[in-house]
């Protein structure tokens, strides 16, 4: 009895406790200068005068924060983030049971970024939050008037090569996510439709946690757009001007280049309404130099090749978004998008020939020919998207989103072997013809709530992918007057992708740590049919743990480290196994049994803040495994096949590092770099060929901002890209310089910028990148040559200063296919 009734009194005053310490503290952190959120905030509760921790949470990415099971009493509580002057709000007094909302707590910017942004005009390049590294795109002049691509390659650990292809810590398989929305497509493609004029920041995530989408085996670049802070009209337009080439690259045609794009939002009350437009005519001259060799039996054949290779792109969208505030705790936002890609590709090339017996060297034959190779690729996109998000009485959270794609990709391969460039009679035509509707639908649920100190999240995510393509492969020989169907080059390639997903993650803080850690479940099923042959199935079931964590040592001094476990997927292009004649001299084609990729990554790292800005420095690790590589053999002896293949086990170990200083009050310097060891070992072609190769790879980016006057900047950049390893060789150097000059009007409402991109005068050999692989029979080597030295004139009008986020809804599955 005395035992029983001990356990009821301690039952009871554990009871008592519980229901003593019910009340909660709520409000919202923003900028004091831009009154716009701040995102995984610090927010601690302390006990006066002993400033003993009783309690802490981190603000959501829209800065709101929660502190519950609290008991009556006196406290302080201090709110704390990077770059910001810590706040400190004295004598809250809480009584039982009570719900108190401080409303908005106003974080000044630290004395460092005050000098930045009112002496100068300029914000701090680079910003670390809990999960990620934000990167202020205005810093980039040079980017003005591009596209998304010109702004990223700013990035420390991103490199661009020649070709357009972005690599992220060396790895070109990472996922884009417009506004927190992740976008199922090829980086190269979205990028490129994003105006750089309507980029607000562009977010880093190497290490992301399971609720993220699992994709990308180098991690997440979050894009985020601009539209107006306050009540009322806002508007964003950019004009730009190409001048006249410098360089003459005996091309057919001049490039042409000029654009506009203009962002429109209102806002009053609970609407908000963004509309945005954009146009941009963006041609690339240049040319192409190479050099091929085969050797079949005792026949050697050298063909080497000099010509054109130029570019013309127009791009045309509209989108526009809408978000309704029904009530404080229920939101709609609506969202479509239409957009027009068109791309052609010419490359005229002359052929040399020449075949040599290598038992008596004996030159047994020789032709020359040219080569007109007219690549075109068109694709419409028409995308919806709607999302409703509501908020419990307890303030859990509950988001559910949808979205549907349409799209209808088309192009063609014209490659005409030809006598000479003057004559129509071909001596062999080939072409090439691809009819491609795509349908895509995705549909997110996610739930969120506070637990303990920390918070909760759970969610359920449903993605579908349809891709029925008609593949038509014709040729027409010298002396015929049609076309002749190739059928087993021909036909209907049919691909479905199912993606179930389940995940779950919890994070919090602990004194100074602040942690996640989550587990993602997802099943994939992959379905091809290639013509009338059985459906190739490919079904996996996976695991994706994530765990990251952040410790704060002081102001100055921040810890971090994180875990996640990756997937790169096999797209279409490299699943589909009907040949096609890219070139004269190249025959590509997909493998259909190609596997996913699998990484693991490992990062830790360091910041350091000081007086006249900070640096960081990240150790990382990447495994991957069943690594996909397009690799050559050769098919005849003036053909190479470049097939894709899944070539062993490959592994990068690197460090990351970057400097935001500002040595003077007229100079401000960015510099960006990345050093990696890339290592792959596997075999090819049914172990035929054992892969073996490795190289130490570095990047850099750097600007230097100098303040000619308080309306006037200078600003040079450098993108350097070094030699590289591949599969079967490697590939050279590549770095563009830049150099920007942008005057500022009517207080900063109009800007004119003049860019000078790609400098070279001749000397430096920039723009260029030579590309090599070799084997026990083949060797091919090509040296890209685009242009340098172009001239452009931007103008850019900003009414109200569109500064904050858009959700404009972009191509989920087909710009990947484009």
């Amino acid at each position: 009895m005395i035992k029983n009734t001990t356990l009821f009194f301690l039952l009871f005053l554990f009871v008592q406790t519980a229901w003593a310490q019910s009340a909660s503290i709520t409000g919202t952190v923003l900028d004091k200068g831009e009154n716009q959120p701040i995102g995984f905030a610090t927010v601690t509760l302390l006990e006066p005068g002993s400033n003993k921790i009783l309690s802490g949470a981190i603000a959501d990415e829209k800065g709101k924060f929660l502190l519950e099971k609290l008991a009556g009493g006196s406290y302080l509580l201090q709110v704390h983030f990077m770059g910001y002057e810590t706040a400190r709000l004295e004598n809250i007094a809480l009584t039982k049971d009570q719900q108190l909302n401080i409303g908005n707590i106003l974080l000044g910017a630290s004395a460092r970024l005050l000098q930045e942004i009112q002496v100068t005009g300029q914000k701090a390049t680079v910003y670390h939050q809990i999960d990620k590294q934000v990167y202020s795109a205005g810093q980039f002049q040079a980017a003005t008037g591009g596209t998304g691509i010109d702004v990223l390659k700013n990035m420390p650990s991103v490199a661009v090569n020649a070709q357009g292809e972005i690599s992220l810590r060396g790895s070109t398989g990472f996922t884009v996510y417009l506004n927190g929305k992740p976008v199922q497509s090829d980086a190269a493609q979205i990028l490129s439709q994003i105006p750089a004029n309507a980029i607000d920041n562009i977010e880093i995530i190497t290490s992301p946690s399971a609720k993220y989408d699992p994709d990308g085996k180098a991690g997440i670049i979050n894009i985020t757009t601009k539209t107006g802070t306050n009540n009322g009209f806002g508007i964003l337009a950019n004009v730009q001007v190409g001048l006249p080439s410098v360089q003459d690259y005996n091309n057919a045609e001049s490039p042409k280049r000029y654009g506009a794009d203009a962002t429109v939002n209102f806002r009053q009350n609970k609407w908000d309404i963004s509309l945005g437009g954009s146009y941009l005519r963006s041609d690339l001259a240049g040319r192409r130099v190479g050099d091929v060799n085969t050797t079949i039996g005792n026949r050697f054949t050298s063909f080497p090749s000099v010509g054109e290779r130029s570019t013309d792109k127009y791009n045309h969208s509209v989108r526009g978004v809408i978000t309704y505030a029904i009530n404080k705790n229920n939101s709609i936002n609506a969202g479509i998008y239409n957009g027009t890609r068109t791309e052609y590709r010419l490359a005229d090339i002359f052929y040399t020939n020449t075949t040599t017996n290598q038992t008596t060297g004996q030159i047994i034959g020789r032709s020359n020919y040219f080569n007109s190779n007219l690549v075109s690729r068109h694709g419409t996109f028409t995308i919806a998207n709607l999302d409703f998000n509501h908020t419990f009485a307890n303030k859990s959270t509950l988001t559910a989103s949808g979205l549907f794609e349409n799209d209808n990709l088309s192009g063609f391969t014209r490659n005409r072997n030809l006598k000479n460039a003057e004559t129509a009679d071909t001596l062999q035509y080939t072409e090439t013809t691809t009819d491609r509707p795509l349908r895509g639908y995705r549909f997110k649920l996610d739930y969120a709530a506070t637990v303990g100190l920390g918070k909760l999240e759970a969610g359920y995510q449903f993605r579908y992918h349809e891709d029925d393509g008609n593949f038509l492969y014709r040729e027409k020989n010298l002396g015929s007057t049609h076309f002749t169907l190739y059928p087993e080059n021909s036909g209907l390639v049919s691909l479905n992708n199912q993606i179930h997903s389940f995940y779950t993650q919890y994070s919090g803080k602990l004194a100074k740590l602040a942690y996640s850690g989550g587990l993602r479940y997802e099943y994939a099923a992959r379905d091809l049919t290639i013509r009338e042959e059985p459906t190739l199935e490919l079904n996996l079931s996976n695991l994706f743990p994530s765990a990251n964590a952040l410790y704060t040592f002081n102001d100055n001094w921040k810890a971090k480290a994180g875990y996640s476990r990756r997937v790169q997927r096999t797209s279409n292009f490299a699943l589909n196994p009907l040949p096609e004649r890219e070139h004269s001299e190249t025959l590509e084609q997909g493998d259909p049994n190609l596997l996913p990729e699998f990484i693991d990554l490992a990062e830790m790292g360091v910041i350091k803040n000081f007086k006249a800005g900070s640096v960081f420095f990240t150790f990382y690790h990447q495994s991957i495994n069943n690594t996909i590589n397009r690799v050559n053999r050769v098919y005849a002896d003036t053909i190479i096949s470049r097939i894709f293949t899944n070539a062993g086990r490959a592994r990068q170990v690197g460090l990351e590092t970057g400097l935001d200083i500002k040595p003077t009050a007229w100079w401000k310097l960015y510099f960006g770099g990345n050093v990696y060891n890339y290592s792959i070992k596997g075999s090819l072609f049914n172990n035929a060929v054992a892969v073996n190769n490795s190289s130490l790879v570095y990047s850099l980016n750097t600007n230097s901002t100098f303040s000619l006057s308080p309306t006037l900047n200078l600003q040079w950049s450098l993108n350097y890209l070094s030699e590289r390893a591949t599969a079967q060789g490697e590939d050279s150097r590549f770095f563009s310089p830049n150099l920007s000059l942008k005057k500022s009007f009517m207080n900063g409402k109009l800007n004119a910028t003049l860019q000078w991109q790609n400098m070279d005068l001749g000397l430096l050999k920039s723009n260029e990148q030579r590309i090599t692989t070799r084997g026990r029979d083949f060797y091919t080597t090509t040296n890209y040559i685009y242009e340098v030295d172009v001239f452009l004139v931007n103008l850019s009008f900003n009414l109200n200063q569109l500064s904050k986020k858009t959700k404009f809804t972009e191509s989920e599955f087909g710009e990947k296919e484009f």
